[in-house]
């Protein structure tokens, strides 16, 4: 796949076959992703790759604490509640996928289960959960370049044909996943990835964000 293919063509996956993903293949995607760029070559990220028995530990322990009301439990700071542009994107995207899998506005148990589905990882057969070097959770720069790291990885995974989403639900209770996934204590632990083969007859799987135009995005200074 050509590169411009993938990253136009690449969208959030939520929903997975049962059809397991190879360790080699998942090495592949691995060693692309960490070609990406990072301030002065610190390299500063972590992949845990989750699948079987450890995978559904962190499942349950997730969906478990947040029905029984536990508060999520974030090692890095979350951002406050989005306003103005930024949470009309947030309705925009919701709003798609609802449409898309026909959940209405008053369907609770519906709209609960779409919540669910994010703790349970969206029931991927894979999930890699991004880690950051300690020594850096204070260094913004260190989170820009996860964040490339991690956008690497959803890239790599597309353009060998695999699904992907970024899915902050799956680490809100990071204790969960620290204790399931063996997180060493000198990594915080930042997002987490999860990852399959896409399922065509999930709905949601064909839902495209609509994204700004490059003139709204961009400012070009200087040219004639």
């Amino acid at each position: 796949m050509e590169l411009d293919q993938a990253m136009q063509g690449r969208r959030s996956i939520r929903g997975f076959t049962k059809d397991p993903v190879s360790r080699e293949l998942l090495e592949d995607i691995i060693a692309l992703a960490n070609r990406a760029p990072s301030s002065m070559n610190t390299q500063p990220w972590h992949f845990h790759v989750l699948t079987g028995a450890p995978l559904e530990e962190v499942r349950k322990g997730n969906s478990t604490r947040m029905l029984e009301g536990v508060p999520p439990v974030r090692e890095i700071s979350a951002h406050a509640a989005y306003a103005g542009v930024h949470r009309e994107r947030q309705i925009e995207i919701a709003v798609q996928l609802f449409e898309a899998m026909g959940i209405e506005r008053d369907d609770k148990a519906r709209r609960q289960d779409w919540v669910m589905r994010g703790f349970r990882q969206f029931d991927a057969p894979v999930s890699v959960v991004v880690c950051l070097d300690k020594s850096l959770v204070d260094d913004t720069i260190g989170h820009f370049d996860v964040g490339a790291a991690t956008y690497g990885l959803v890239l790599a995974a597309w353009s060998k044909g695999l699904g992907a989403v970024i899915n902050g639900q799956g680490i809100m209770q990071s204790p969960v996943v620290r204790e399931h996934a063996q997180i060493p204590e000198d990594q915080v632990i930042m997002t987490c990835v999860a990852l399959g083969w896409p399922d065509e007859g999930f709905d949601a799987n064909g839902v495209v964000s609509r994204r700004r135009t490059t003139e709204n995005a961009a400012r070009f200074v200087g040219f004639d």
